[in-house]
């Protein structure tokens, strides 16, 4: 068995123009799926840079990508830097809340080898792990599918890769609940701002197996980008209804009579990819 990661980056996507604009059509026709705004575009170039100005030891050989285009377009220029493919990982998908009864469904994006056609630095080898419910997440829900997506996930990329620095670019509820649960901590307070960097460390001492076995190396950091914090979010941001609970969000208008299906962990198969570990930057 090839050695676990040591490393775990987690960026959060860059500006995207639903925060700032809607000039730019949807590229890829899914809803809730905006591009990056042109500060977004800028800020991926100052993440890029900055992995590449780690140590050679130090940077990422894998990255991991949300299906959502702006997720997408801010893994490209950090995987042209590094000499990287992208691989697509539904598990790292944006979080909605419960969808209100009658409204339909939430988005769900491409599979690997759909989006191709739009990023054609995706490795379409590599299979997703997990998918999101359709129905959407209590806040208790999107970290149990998190943790559930983790456990699956990083012994998967230790069986088939043996990376020891990896790379997960994702979304602001995704981010807080992968950090939260990679540390053992789902009360972790804290912000996500746009094209932040959090890295977490394998701590070789503990056994409780992948979840709440890493360390907190740098959390939710602007430090590399000249414009600093932007956009930032956090749990405490979303709207409860009087009985505490996230209120519901409607679906996407059309598929009220569409059925969730294939949502949870998935069955999967090794990538063959064109890159070998020890080919890698």
């Amino acid at each position: 068995m090839s050695a676990a990661p040591h490393t775990i980056y987690i960026a959060r996507h860059d500006a995207m123009l639903l925060y700032l604009s809607c000039s730019r059509p949807n590229v890829t026709g899914t809803p809730k799926d905006p591009p990056l705004a042109a500060y977004g575009e800028a800020q991926s170039k100052e993440l890029a840079a900055y992995f590449l100005g780690l140590p050679k030891e130090e940077r990422p050989t894998a990255i991991f990508s949300s299906p959502y285009y702006r997720c997408l377009q801010t893994s490209v220029p950090c995987a042209e830097a590094l000499g990287l493919p992208i691989y697509v990982e539904h598990g790292l998908s944006e979080w909605y809340s419960p969808v209100a009864p009658g409204t339909g469904l939430h988005p769900r994006p491409s599979l690997p080898p759909d989006l191709l056609k739009y990023v054609p630095g995706i490795d379409p080898s590599w299979t997703p792990t997990w998918i999101p419910s359709r129905q959407g997440e209590t806040v208790e829900e999107v970290h149990s599918r998190v943790g559930g997506f983790l456990s699956l996930f990083v012994p998967r990329v230790q069986n088939a890769f043996g990376h020891k620095h990896i790379l997960l670019i994702s979304h602001a509820a995704t981010v807080i609940a992968l950090t939260r649960e990679l540390v053992g901590n789902r009360d972790l307070s804290f912000r996500v701002g746009c094209c932040s960097v959090t890295a977490v460390a394998a701590d070789r001492s503990n056994q409780k197996g992948v979840l709440g076995s890493w360390a907190l190396k740098q959390l939710a950091s602007a430090d590399h980008l000249s414009g600093g914090v932007a956009r930032d979010w956090g749990f405490e941001d979303i709207r409860v209804s009087t009985n505490g609970l996230v209120v519901d969000d409607p679906g996407t208008p059309g598929t009220e009579d569409e059925i969730d299906t294939s949502s949870g962990p998935q069955s999967f198969v090794p990538p063959v990819s064109q890159f070998s570990v020890d080919s890698k930057i």
